[in-house]
């Protein structure tokens, strides 16, 4: 198999945007060819976790295309909210594999124009057709693996709460974040009830976003060096255990062996944070800290910026936002910024090795990518 490196990378800013999904994937891509210095591609690899519903449009892919005035082969990806991981690793096979030189790989999703009922109802079909006919939603299930986890674990509420207040914080840098402003953990804890216990700061908002890199045979400063994808029952009833997802368990061993390296190893990660508790769960099942010590690095400040460990620098998907088809793929980008010391105020200091992990469904299609400094 052939080495991968990252090229280039593009995001537009996520939150509430008035341009259609196409002209968001525009933008993206029109940064990341620059970035790359990069004109010429053998495919455009596009990740939308629902395009039809959303936005009303098929064929996604060859819309995408043609707004990119491209005529090259085209492919879509769909994992549900780990899209934008789902097609990084499909492109990342066909260069790897030699069949191309150069990807040009997008992911976007237009969500805000929706009314929240209606975007929440789409989302939740994703989710086990038996738990949903009894009316769960994606935030009523994780309300219950929350809870679970206090109960084992002992997680107490400010804790929880901290995720987010530290979350905001990041995103109050990052120049692309839908929410830019800090928020306090009496706010947090506070905020309106979405699921006992997730209140409205526990919960990743809509969004509209887009986001593109460039993965090219040709060595570059960054490389790909570990891939992971595992998957687990679609049903929360049919696990084992609610505190703790598998497919993230299966996904990070695979790619730590791919990479030839270990959690200890690892700079800086983004890791999926769609309810605050999965953050904590998330940090766990990758390795970094024993099974229910998630918390307590948090409270010790290890997962701030200026921490041993910095875990979304850019604001997660808790406050960077989550337009669900790109959410993946910008947390590969942030990993790409942050090892070639692009990440402006969240800058980590002297990072090497980095982390992305992301969740599709409920925790059911996740993904584990780990990049390089060359």
């Amino acid at each position: 198999m052939d080495k991968v490196f990252v090229a280039g990378c593009g995001m537009t800013r996520f939150g509430k945007r008035d341009e259609s999904l196409s002209d968001l994937v525009f933008e993206a891509a029109k940064m990341a060819r620059e970035d790359s210095k990069i004109e010429e591609f053998d495919a455009v690899y596009v990740g939308s976790m629902n395009p039809d519903e959303f936005t009303g449009d098929g064929n996604i892919s060859t819309v995408i295309t043609d707004r990119l005035g491209m005529t090259k082969p085209s492919l879509r990806i769909e994992t549900a909210s780990s899209t934008g991981a789902g097609v990084f690793h499909a492109a990342f096979l066909s260069v790897a594999s030699g069949h191309y030189d150069n990807v040009l790989v997008v992911a976007g999703e237009k969500m805000t124009h929706l009314p929240t009922q209606k975007s929440t109802t789409m989302m939740a079909k994703v989710i086990s057709p038996l738990e949903r006919i009894y009316g769960a939603t994606m935030p009523a299930l994780a309300a219950l693996v929350t809870r679970r986890y206090m109960h084992e674990y002992g997680l107490d509420r400010e804790t929880l709460g901290l995720v987010a207040v530290k979350n905001h914080y990041n995103g109050s840098l990052n120049k692309y974040a839908h929410f830019q402003k800090e928020v306090t953990l009496e706010k947090v804890i506070e905020s309106k009830m979405v699921s006992d216990p997730l209140r409205l700061y526990d919960c990743a908002p809509i969004s509209d976003g887009a986001c593109a890199c460039i993965l090219t045979s040709k060595e570059k400063e960054i490389r790909i060096s570990g891939l992971g994808h595992a998957t687990d029952t679609l049903s929360l009833a049919h696990r084992d255990s609610l505190t703790g997802f598998s497919a993230t368990q299966n996904a990070a061993k695979k790619a730590y062996d791919m990479a030839k390296t270990a959690p200890k190893e690892v700079d800086v990660a983004e890791v999926h944070d769609a309810f605050t508790s999965f953050e904590i769960i998330d940090t766990e099942d990758l390795g970094f800290f024993k099974k229910g010590g998630g918390g307590q690095a948090l409270k010790d400040g290890i997962t701030k910026l200026e921490g041993d460990l910095p875990i979304n620098p850019s604001g997660g998907l808790k406050a960077r936002g989550h337009p669900v088809g790109a959410s993946g793929l910008a947390q590969i980008i942030e990993i790409y910024w942050q090892l070639k010391g692009e990440a402006q105020k969240r800058q980590v200091d002297s990072a090497k090795i980095g982390l992305a992990q992301s969740i599709g469904g409920l925790a059911n299609n996740n993904l584990v990518t780990i990049l390089e400094a060359c």
